[in-house]
């Protein structure tokens, strides 16, 4: 009987033991279980527009949502001084993408408003209007737009009425999803190749960084190119 009674305390033992295993996988955020951003990326960059000198190995691709506050913050204050210490003084190229989320209605607008300035040479004014001025935008907004920064009036609402960039758009989207990349900002931070036509990093790197952030990283990849001999 006694040896009974122990087997029957063994097991009522392993079954309490299986049911805080059960509550403990409960509780584990789903947020842990998604797979981690790739460790190693190559984006084609290949005749994308981008800011600073074309001669640059060093570059950001930034993807980005103009009604998101941690990209309006990046933009305001972080951006900018990466903008005057890397790339106005040629040291690296900066490409943009615009990744906006279907929870922010007026993102999308957004994004084809800075691209239609960008037919008028206007892309940067736009997208620095833009993330400083986070609210309700629509094609009721147009004519302000483009007094804001200086641009045609009328082409640039025939541009954004015709949709033209809505595709680009979602490409882009969908190539920081390719990525895994499930929050803005979100940044890649690596080399190019020779050409210039594909950008190489170790990952993409998302949310929010300070400034000290950037200027190691690109400290970094910017002696390592130094280092590298030329060829004849």
């Amino acid at each position: 009987q006694a040896q009974i009674d122990d087997l029957r305390k063994g097991q009522e033992q392993i079954l309490k033991e299986l049911a805080e295993i059960r509550a403990l996988l409960k509780q584990t955020p789903a947020s842990e279980t998604k797979p981690a951003p790739p460790s190693f990326v190559s984006i084609n960059v290949h005749g994308e527009p981008f800011r600073g000198d074309a001669k640059a190995r060093v570059a950001i691709l930034e993807y980005s949502d103009f009604d998101c506050p941690f990209c309006g913050d990046y933009a305001t204050n972080i951006f900018p001084q990466i903008d005057a210490n890397y790339v106005k003084t040629g040291k690296i190229k900066y490409f943009f993408r615009d990744a906006p989320a279907p929870e922010h209605p007026y993102a999308l607008f957004k994004a084809k408003a800075a691209r239609c300035a960008g037919e008028q040479g206007k892309f940067w004014p736009m997208h620095d209007y833009l993330f400083a001025h986070q609210q309700p935008m629509g094609t009721s907004d147009a004519e302000t737009l483009a007094q804001a920064v200086g641009i045609n009036a009328v082409q640039f609402s025939a541009c954004l009425a015709n949709d033209k960039y809505e595709p680009a758009i979602h490409r882009s989207a969908a190539s920081a999803q390719k990525l895994q990349i499930a929050g803005t900002p979100a940044f890649v931070i690596g080399t190019l190749s020779a050409d210039g036509s594909f950008l190489k990093s170790k990952e993409a790197v998302t949310g929010k960084q300070s400034y000290e952030f950037f200027a190691k990283q690109l400290d970094e990849l910017l002696s390592l190119i130094a280092r590298k001999p030329t060829k004849p």
